[in-house]
């Protein structure tokens, strides 16, 4: 039973990239498809979508690579956990690896990235780093 499912999504996703797979299906969440959603538009995962229903439903993602076959995404860092939650204020958000990373908050406006929530003028939770 895994009890940090934000975790367990971006761990699979780094795993998947270094073994060279195309496609990882996950359990099925709003949490996890908002967040998958969000890589999308960020450019770290080429394609998300919902396959199945009710209790079958799984998250399948496409992975994304360069043309040299490596794969978009560096490293991911998780800062929010279950047993310790981390907020941000606007004026707490900086950007991530000199603006060539992102962090991913869960805000009162939804899943968005440092810059989204810094235009947007929005605090909330910090979850992840990914770079």
């Amino acid at each position: 039973m895994v009890s940090d499912t934000v975790g367990d999504l971006i761990i699979q996703i780094q795993n998947a990239g270094a073994v060279g797979k195309h496609q990882v299906l996950l359990p099925y969440s709003k949490l996890r498809h908002s967040i998958a959603n969000k890589l999308v538009e960020a450019g770290y995962v080429a394609a998300t979508e919902a396959v199945g229903e009710l209790a079958q439903k799984k998250l399948s993602l496409t992975l994304k690579y360069s043309e040299s076959g490596q794969h978009t995404i560096n490293g991911v860092k998780r800062i929010s956990k279950p047993g310790r939650r981390l907020y941000a204020q606007v004026s707490e958000i900086y950007p991530v690896k000199f603006g060539k990373g992102n962090l991913i908050l869960s805000t009162p406006a939804g899943i968005l990235t440092d810059d989204e929530a810094r235009k947007k003028n929005v605090g909330g939770e910090r979850l992840f780093m990914i770079w």
